[in-house]
């Protein structure tokens, strides 16, 4: 397919819009498979008799699976194009999804677990490069956040979903959310996405390899070091704030579930909000370290809030939520726009694995640290994951745009 290129003065496409709204809904949906493990931990450590560590180490295994293939279905994304990456890679994970269902046995369902995750990280890779190519600089950041609306609706969508099922209908019944939405999903993207327009070269121009970006600078190298930090808060959150509500704060598996889910939805509107901060301020790295200051900031207060006991304990979780998941946007696009066309799906998927890597070992830790020292110094102890990425970002100055 060949096109102008999509320019700063250009109208944004109703096709482009179309195109973004595939791509949140195909990574909402396998965000939603994702997460469902981490809103099983009520049932499995309350009634089935696994501790944390253990309960968070399930939940972990789909991003684990993840961090096996981001990279691969990236470079697939930019030999291929996007649309049959994403197509294909969501009917993958309903497949496991569906075996999950079927399975036996805690091993057999980390198997399944595992499998589906290796697919879902189709969307991740893809959706965020297809994105980029069809929005112009101008507009990428708008679109971008709403494209990281993803990972908080897919969470929303499992946290009032999951526990209620799983609580009254079992595991496999629960399952059944992220097979449905998955396979939906890959036939609405098989029929509707597009990958973005290319520009053609001259004929007889001469075929010039893509530069290597990681070979140019140490931008890429730094965005994905600090974004490995401040995975961790993230999924601290995520993955322990429905148990710790339930266990720690006295509340009911459906109030709970619906206060994550609330609290996730408002993080999705936040990604919008700094992605078009970034836009008017001209830089991503910039909003970035602000907001790394404020998850550090607010983890701080939550930890403070939960050993005191005060009753603003909820409000305060909303708050951290939102703030936690704000990084991903910003973090996205400007990995997309260093590392140009011929570059973004392999450099979307080392960014991706290094967050993931990072976030498969958040469960199983952080469950073994809350269950040492409770939940208060866990909270803080995240907090030193933030502070620390502040002067790992880049400067504003660095900044460079190939796409």
């Amino acid at each position: 397919m060949t096109a102008s290129p999509t320019t700063d003065t250009q109208i944004v496409s109703a096709r482009a819009w179309v195109v973004l709204a595939l791509g949140v809904a195909a990574q909402t949906a396998g965000t939603v498979f994702v997460s469902a493990p981490a809103f099983l931990i009520p049932l499995l450590h309350t009634e089935r008799g696994l501790t944390l560590a253990q309960a968070g180490l399930l939940a972990a295994i789909p991003t684990f699976g993840m961090v096996l293939t981001l990279i691969l279905w990236g470079a697939l994304a930019d030999r291929i194009g996007e649309k049959w990456v994403i197509a294909g890679g969501l009917l993958l994970t309903a497949l496991a999804a569906g075996g999950a269902i079927l399975s036996e046995g805690y091993i057999a369902l980390g198997v399944f677990l595992l499998l589906g995750g290796m697919a879902s990280a189709s969307t991740n890779s893809a959706s965020g490069r297809i994105v980029v190519g069809w929005f112009p600089k101008h507009k990428r950041g708008l679109a971008m956040g709403i494209r990281q609306m993803s990972q908080p609706l897919g969470v929303t969508v499992a946290a009032v979903t999951i526990p209620v099922i799983a609580a009254a209908s079992g595991v496999g019944a629960a399952l059944v959310v992220p097979f449905a939405l998955t396979a939906v999903l890959a036939l609405a993207c098989a029929i509707g996405l597009a990958n973005p327009p290319r520009v053609a070269p001259p004929v007889g121009a001469p075929v010039v390899p893509a530069r290597n970006p990681y070979r140019t600078s140490g931008f890429l190298w730094r965005i994905h070091a600090a974004s490995v930090l401040l995975v961790v808060p993230q999924f601290t959150i995520s993955t322990f704030g429905l148990v710790w509500l339930v266990s720690d704060q006295g509340w009911d598996a459906l109030a709970a579930g619906v206060l994550v889910g609330a609290a996730q939805f408002v993080g999705a509107i936040g990604r919008i909000v700094i992605g078009v901060v970034s836009d008017r301020v001209g830089s991503r790295v910039r909003p970035l370290r602000w907001v790394a200051v404020s998850v550090a900031s607010v983890l701080l207060v939550l930890a403070a809030v939960d050993a005191a006991h005060w009753g603003a304990a909820a409000v305060v979780f909303v708050l951290a939520t939102t703030v936690t998941v704000a990084p991903n946007g910003l973090a996205f696009t400007s990995v997309a726009e260093m590392a140009g066309p011929g570059w973004s799906g392999k450099a979307l998927g080392v960014q991706n694995t290094g967050q993931f890597i990072a976030a498969s070992l958040v469960g199983p830790l952080m469950g073994a640290l809350i269950g040492v020292v409770g939940y208060p110094l866990t909270f803080a102890t995240a907090a030193i994951f933030p502070a620390l990425a502040v002067p790992v970002v880049p400067r504003a100055h660095a900044e460079h745009d190939h796409l």
